[in-house]
């Protein structure tokens, strides 16, 4: 639909020829902006909530910088991810706001969202290794506009430091608990509380470890009801998960 299609379809609104209903299922349907080597769907935000992320693997620089100049014509916020400092290098000069979040790998341009809720998001991680993964997990909630907590080095090995914390792991409305090595702590977690647990499991751990094959098997196979499982270092997946449960009810 082009701009003088749409322009048509919200006159009709105002003469009220057709429903507000059916305007924004339209408007939901709207196509994306053809780059060539890039089709960015500009619309995901209506459908969705959040605007389309931009991954940077496997992206040049100059496809990365043609189509964060697109995006930020169409949104406030703009997230990528998987970028590293040269990326954010090359490309900083060119935006008015920008920022980068080096664990996280996380470039943001423009603004985070509006936090509508006080509920928080829980982020935990076994070990300090892991803890690149949950960033970019806990930045991912952040500039979704959520409230998070981090709760760093907790696992299994020493289990009294996650006991230690069970006020702030109750009072969570959503637990993201990152872990390599066996991937057990998602396990222990979603025997002690009543929230939705995701699991992470990371590439971190020796060889048998099989570069994170090992936790994502444990953490399918977990006992404890109430955990879901993303993929190997997938903090992003993670949180658009909490994200919109903690969206469920509009907040």
């Amino acid at each position: 639909m082009n701009k003088d299609k749409l322009k048509e379809m919200l006159i009709k609104v105002q003469n009220k020829e057709i429903k507000i209903e059916e305007a924004v299922m339209k408007m939901q349907q709207l196509p994306y902006d053809d780059l060539r080597f890039a089709k960015i769907d500009t619309h995901r935000e209506l459908r969705k909530g959040f605007p389309e992320v931009v991954l940077c693997q496997g992206k040049s620089i100059e496809q990365i910088r043609e189509i964060l100049k697109r995006h930020i014509q169409h949104s406030k916020t703009v997230m990528v991810t998987r970028a590293d400092q040269n990326v954010f290098d090359a490309i900083q000069s060119e935006f008015s706001e920008i920022k980068y979040f080096e664990q996280a790998h996380i470039i943001l341009l423009g603004k985070k969202m509006q936090t509508k809720s006080e509920k928080y998001i829980l982020v935990i991680t076994a070990g300090s290794s892991d803890i690149p993964v949950a960033e970019e997990a806990a930045i991912t909630a952040e500039i979704m506009g959520n409230k998070v907590e981090r709760l760093f080095d907790c696992g299994v090995a020493g289990v009294h430091r996650l006991l230690y914390n069970t006020e702030k792991i109750y009072n969570a409305n959503v637990i993201i608990v990152v872990a390599g090595m066996d991937g057990a702590l998602p396990s222990l977690v979603g025997g002690l509380v009543n929230k939705p647990v995701i699991a992470v499991p990371t590439s971190i751990g020796y060889g048998a470890s099989f570069g994170g094959v090992a936790a994502l098997l444990t953490m399918l196979n977990s006992c404890a009801p109430g955990i879901s499982v993303v993929n190997i270092d997938n903090g992003f997946g993670a949180d658009y998960q909490a994200h919109t449960i903690q969206n469920l009810n509009g907040e």
